[in-house]
């Protein structure tokens, strides 16, 4: 089964539903047929007999007081025993004979289970069931036997046995069969053609099956090609046409969705790399030429003034430090598909006290102050306070000499505000881009992807983050994150 097609297993699996139906509707039809049949035949072997009076039993067994005899429990020929039955004629049912035609077999059993069969009539064995009925057990019986015709050849044949009492006070039955093919021909028949059926059924809905299962994947036929073909070009950018809604339009649509992100992802990663060669370029640029100088200095005998090597040493270490940065931040926005960070809970109010620390340690000539109430959330410690610490940064690095940065931790939300020049308007959306800087800033040491690092990381606690206008000047960030104000364990959540 595994080794077929997708469009094969589709037509073998209609065909068996189909031959399984088929079959089952073939079953119940002959059984309901074999039943009306059987129906039929028990309602001529009831009209056959009319529940004759008792003096039609009483003629029989006086036209055969003989009975006993060997020749007539075996059933004698018509032609030893006279056309009327002389002594007792008048005694019986009037005109005509008292026998039935020669297709059905007829005879009478005694109390004791004594046969006596009628002449032309055949033989039919005598059962218990039947001695039941005889002895008035029970009233009637419809059962399926052997018999023997009136030319000596056993047949099968239908059985209704009568029970009667007889004039003289004996009990007796009346047995007469009809042979079964009137049932079984028809059946054999019935069977045959409902085969044909069956198979021709069968055969058909396998062809049907098979166009239909090629009509209805030709869609996955154009997507294989689609997948091929993107797999081959490595052109994400083809589409497949997305028509109604059933299963097929989902795959298309779920494909167009899945090429269109790798297309923006891969757009995304080559926009990174080349701002990343750009904003390595510069450091490298300028590390390259101090390191010439000294090694020309060196080669030519030239030594350069104390003053100028130690600046250009200065220069050197500065640089190192800004390409350290820029390899960190560019390891922290890759860190989350290569390695998923396991969130537990975490007291932020004293992840963002550590920050703050770290950040008075960049700017020593300011003043920070903060304000932190108790908020516990759910996420990665090391992460958020590296957000923590670029908000802070971001407000040292653009804050006065002398001047004051407010950091407070009230009801879920940090706000950290500077007293520089603020952000223009228009600059505000591209904020947290990545490597993006405000023309007034990049004169300043940074690669533009601190604040994208804190919408990144926010964005995977959950949380929400902005830069606005102060109020009197200045920039202020604002950062929510969902928690409370007790820890998780203690069963408390005042949010």
């Amino acid at each position: 089964m595994r080794r077929l097609t997708l469009r094969g297993r589709l037509a073998l699996l209609t065909a068996a539903a189909v031959a399984f139906a088929v079959a089952a509707c073939a079953t119940a039809s002959w059984f309901l047929v074999r039943e009306a049949l059987y129906s039929e035949l028990d309602g001529q072997l009831s009209a056959a007999i009319q529940r004759p009076e008792p003096r039609l039993v009483n003629f029989i067994f006086e036209a055969l007081s003989d009975c006993t005899s060997e020749a007539t429990t075996r059933g004698v020929p018509r032609k030893n025993v006279p056309d009327t039955p002389g002594k007792g004629e008048k005694d019986g049912p009037g005109e005509g004979s008292l026998l039935l035609p020669r297709e059905e077999l007829q005879q009478v059993v005694r109390e004791n289970g004594t046969r006596c069969t009628v002449p032309d009539q055949g033989v039919i064995p005598v059962t218990p069931v039947d001695k039941a009925v005889a002895s008035g057990e029970r009233k009637e019986i419809f059962r399926t036997g052997t018999g023997v015709d009136y030319t000596g050849k056993e047949i099968d044949v239908r059985v209704h046995t009568v029970s009667y009492v007889l004039r003289t006070g004996e009990r007796g039955a009346l047995m007469t069969a009809l042979p079964l093919d009137r049932v079984t021909g028809p059946l054999g028949d019935l069977a045959l053609m409902l085969t044909l059926v069956s198979v021709f059924g069968v055969a058909v809905s396998a062809a049907a099956g098979l166009l239909t299962a090629r009509a209805s994947l030709r869609p996955v036929d154009r997507l294989a090609e689609a997948v091929e073909e993107v797999a081959r070009t490595e052109d994400l950018s083809v589409r497949i046409p997305e028509r109604g809604t059933d299963e097929i339009a989902r795959l298309s649509r779920s494909f167009n969705g899945m090429t269109a992100a790798l297309e923006a992802s891969r757009e995304r990663q080559r926009t990174l790399i080349a701002d990343a060669g750009h904003e390595l370029r510069t450091p490298l640029t300028s590390m390259k030429t101090n390191i010439d100088l000294m090694i020309r200095s060196e080669e030519t005998g030239r030594e350069l003034p104390a003053e100028t090597k130690s600046g250009m040493l200065a220069s050197l270490r500065a640089q190192m430090r800004e390409l350290t940065t820029l390899l960190g931040d560019l390891l922290q926005l890759g860190s989350p598909a290569a390695q998923p960070r396991q969130a537990g809970e975490v007291a932020f109010h004293e992840t963002v006290g550590r920050a703050v620390d770290r950040a008075r340690l960049r700017g020593p000539g300011l003043t920070v102050t903060t304000r932190l109430d108790p908020w516990y959330v759910q996420g990665d410690a090391d992460t958020l306070e590296r957000a923590v610490v670029n908000l802070c940064d971001n407000a040292v690095k653009f804050s006065p000499p002398g001047g004051t940065v407010e950091v407070v931790l009230r009801g879920g939300e940090l706000t950290v505000r500077d007293q520089g020049p603020g952000i223009p308007e228009e600059d505000l959306p591209h904020v947290f881009e990545r490597f993006w800087r405000s023309p007034s800033a990049r004169s300043l040491p940074g690669s533009g992807l601190g604040l994208s690092i804190v919408a990144q990381v926010v964005q995977e606690a959950g949380g929400t983050v902005r830069l606005e206008r102060a109020p009197g000047g200045g920039t202020v960030a604002r950062l929510g994150l969902p928690g409370g104000r007790e820890p998780a364990g203690n069963g408390e959540d005042t949010r």
